[in-house]
């Protein structure tokens, strides 16, 4: 939650029974670390609770929580029957309470791949890409990925990242349409190198129709080091040098030209 949004909120402490405090649905489908939740109970039994959580009433006599939902679990693990919780009285909505919460649990744990894709798409829903990706500190790139891994199959996520990574997986996806045979797919190419994974990804969406075997031996081709260490003897060198400096060519590039041109003059020959 940024400092601006802070400073709008007007809240009163209150104690309440524990039992009045309503999660909203989608905090409540979410799993919770229960070994943190343990330690968590384990620190307000023997320090008390220091931040309490933000309630927001309902008008039925209830308490909707805005944030604290592992606070909330600690303190029911502890069989508290009271909660002293903040009962926010102007400057907060439900909305903003379901973005601050996915934020908090996002920076709390290491998440899953699935978890994190769903965090970043339902921020995406409600602040945009910009403001999603600013809130969780990470870049547009990384968070539009984890926005569209989100919309993958659950057969194709459950790859990730034990058969591919996730950005394998949306462009399998995006380039087969059966999840059957997406799988199939992922599952023989698992065991091949990020480069030779992406190399052969880029021939299947070109030839969908090829065999396995044929496009796993020109993705090996295609993936093999395009960087060759090139040693030249002292006289080579710095007559190099002197032929990029009457160029006024980068000698590394000037050097590329050359052997390019060389092998395109060998292939003609043949």
């Amino acid at each position: 939650m940024s400092q601006r949004y802070r400073q709008k909120l007007q809240y009163r402490v209150k104690v309440i029974p524990i039992k009045k405090v309503q999660v909203w649905n989608e905090a409540q489908a979410r799993s919770l670390d229960r070994d943190g939740i343990h330690d968590l109970a384990k620190s307000i039994r023997n320090e008390g609770l220091q931040n309490p959580p933000m309630v927001q009433k309902d008008g039925k006599g209830r308490f909707l929580l805005m944030s604290g939902q592992r606070r909330l679990a600690a303190l029911k693990l502890l069989k508290a029957k009271k909660i002293p919780v903040l009962v926010l009285t102007k400057g907060y909505d439900l909305e903003n309470a379901k973005a601050a919460s996915v934020v908090e649990n996002f920076h709390r744990k290491n998440m899953a791949p699935k978890d994190m894709a769903h965090s970043c798409r339902f921020l995406a829903e409600k602040m945009g890409v910009t403001g999603g990706a600013n809130s969780l500190g990470m870049s547009r790139k990384t968070f539009k990925k984890y926005v569209g891994f989100a919309a993958l199959p659950e057969q194709i996520k459950d790859l990730v990242p034990g058969t591919i990574s996730s950005s394998a997986a949306i462009n399998l996806n995006q380039i087969i349409s059966n999840v059957g045979k997406a799988v199939r797919i992922a599952e023989r190419i698992s065991d091949l190198d990020a480069r030779t994974q992406k190399s052969y990804l880029r021939l299947l969406a070109k030839h969908p129709s090829a065999s396995h075997n044929k496009l796993l031996k020109k993705a090996r081709i295609l993936a093999v080091r395009r960087t060759v260490p090139l040693t030249l003897s002292s006289s080579h060198a710095k007559k190099l040098e002197k032929e990029s400096q009457y160029r006024e060519k980068d000698p590394e590039k000037l050097a590329r030209q050359i052997v390019v041109a060389w092998l395109l003059k060998r292939h003609h020959k043949r």
